[in-house]
């Protein structure tokens, strides 16, 4: 029995002790965003559980329905070591395409905010010439974009990307994060408050 307590007790003690990295040989990030470097990391209590609306899997469908992995002809797919490497690339914004509200309740550090809603009428901050017909985006510095919002069941980001490719931003230039919010928390990557 007294071996039985001991190696319990080693146990409950070394629970939430091993450390929690992105891949085996990365444990974090940092990502140069408007307030300054912040270090991306995952919680590193072994006992952590996901909690509040993104942990909730069951919403109805519409308008929570399940998004295709490529939103549109053109888009690629990436996951979230892409999505990193993505943040410290000059060449490439990280977009959060959720309205406001949702935004507010947390991002991916380095990300900004441009809601779906707007995602064609702000191709300008992207490098895009503005045209009679909507955008032109050819130009050497027209940036690439990953787009993401709430998770595999939001449509904010890949309505995003169509409206992009309608106005006439290439689709070629879009990447499309597809686990969003819902995906980075389960994962226990850092979430950065938002700047207004």
């Amino acid at each position: 029995m007294r071996i039985l307590t001991a190696a319990l007790i080693v146990a409950a003690n070394t629970a939430g002790a091993n450390p929690v990295g992105i891949t085996k040989d990365m444990m974090s990030v940092e990502v140069e965003t408007a307030q300054g470097v912040v270090e991306i990391s995952r919680v590193q209590d072994n006992d952590a559980v996901i909690e509040g609306d993104f942990a909730r899997i069951a919403r109805p469908c519409p308008s929570f329905c399940i998004q295709p992995m490529i939103p549109a002809d053109g888009v690629t797919p990436i996951g979230e070591l892409e999505l990193l490497s993505f943040l410290n690339d000059p060449d490439i914004v990280v977009i959060d395409g959720r309205v406001r509200p949702d935004y507010q309740t947390g991002a991916i550090p380095g990300a900004i905010n441009v809601p779906y809603t707007e995602a064609a009428d702000r191709l300008g901050e992207l490098g895009c010439e503005p045209d009679f017909d909507g955008w032109i985006c050819d130009g050497e510095d027209v940036k690439s974009v990953a787009l993401y919002c709430n998770g595999p069941w939001c449509g904010q980001s890949p309505a995003a990307a169509r409206r992009m490719i309608e106005a006439g931003f290439p689709a070629e230039k879009i990447y499309y994060y597809r686990a969003g919010m819902q995906g980075w928390r389960m994962l226990g990557l850092t979430v950065a408050a938002p700047v207004d």
